[in-house]
């Protein structure tokens, strides 16, 4: 999907991303992804592998532009994670990863290597740091769930959809299950009652913030039926709820399969709704600049 190139155009264009705020990151060390990863299936992802059946499950045919840019989302994750601990504003964005149904010795779901997943382990073993991970893609995060379960320096919160993908659902730290067709209203009511708890019960040092959008009306894969303004609340009572309470924040990007409307493509209309989230990041930050 062009969506990642849409994106950054959007943002270039409103003001929200320049010279002044960009970071291109390298590939992530084979070492750092072994924090999560297996090291044999890391050796198949460096080695080109992956049977057919591996490569089935991932949704994506081997080859090194795939496993480059894998190992980018990783280390952007990582970056903006630090950033995110260090920098004065303590809010940064990836703006990729999310790829949160990679698993300890698999790929699985369109996702290759698991970014939030390693960037939990890394930020715990270099600055001892408890990381919360909200994950409102419409899609259960399986993959970090299970990476992370029993890890005491992680607390997983995931609002999803009871009957979607994937099959089976590992448990989250807390998880909140959602009706097929379900719309702002409810959505919205449910992520302020539970929210908070996992705020209160993770304590955390750092956040990882999974902003999906294919919780959107009209999604391909969704099932969900947020409007543009129902997207907007829900990153805005994000925001409000995990930063704007002190917690040092990163957000990534996630699922997205917008149906293509108003002339635009599918990956365009893709980026529009990703860039709700960075519009109600740069809202929030000249609220506390204000």
């Amino acid at each position: 999907m062009r969506k990642y190139e849409f994106l950054q155009e959007i943002l270039v264009r409103e003001g929200l991303l320049g010279p002044w705020n960009e970071h291109r990151p390298l590939e992530a060390a084979w070492e750092t992804l072994a924090l999560a990863h297996a090291e044999p299936y890391l050796a198949k992802l460096r080695d080109g592998a992956l049977s057919p059946e591996e490569e089935r499950r991932i949704g994506m045919p081997w080859s090194e532009r795939l496993v480059r840019r894998a190992r980018l989302a990783v280390q952007g994750t990582l970056d903006a994670a630090e950033a995110a601990h260090r920098c004065r504003t303590h809010l940064a964005a990836n703006l990729a990863g999310g790829t949160h149904h990679a698993l300890h010795d698999a790929g699985e779901g369109y996702c290759t290597l698991n970014d939030v997943a390693v960037a939990t382990r890394f930020m715990h073993r270099e600055y001892g740091l408890r990381v919360l991970v909200v994950d409102l893609d419409v899609h259960h995060g399986n993959g970090t769930a299970a990476i992370l379960a029993g890890d005491p320096a992680a607390f997983t919160f995931s609002m999803h959809g009871e009957k979607n993908f994937p099959l089976k659902k590992p448990p989250s730290s807390l998880d909140v299950p959602l009706r097929d067709r379900m719309g702002d209203d409810e959505y919205l009511s449910l992520l302020a009652e539970h929210l908070p708890r996992a705020v209160e019960r993770a304590k955390p040092d750092l956040a990882f913030y999974l902003a999906g959008v294919d919780v959107a009306e009209g999604d391909r894969f969704g099932r969900l039926a947020l409007t543009e303004r129902g997207v907007a609340l829900r990153d805005r009572f994000v925001l409000e709820e995990v930063w704007g309470q002190g917690v040092p924040t990163c957000l990534t990007l996630s699922g997205g399969y917008a149906t293509g409307s108003d002339g635009r493509t599918s990956s365009e209309r893709t980026a529009q709704l990703h860039a709700i989230s960075h519009r109600e990041a740069a809202a929030a930050l000249g609220r506390r600049a204000g």
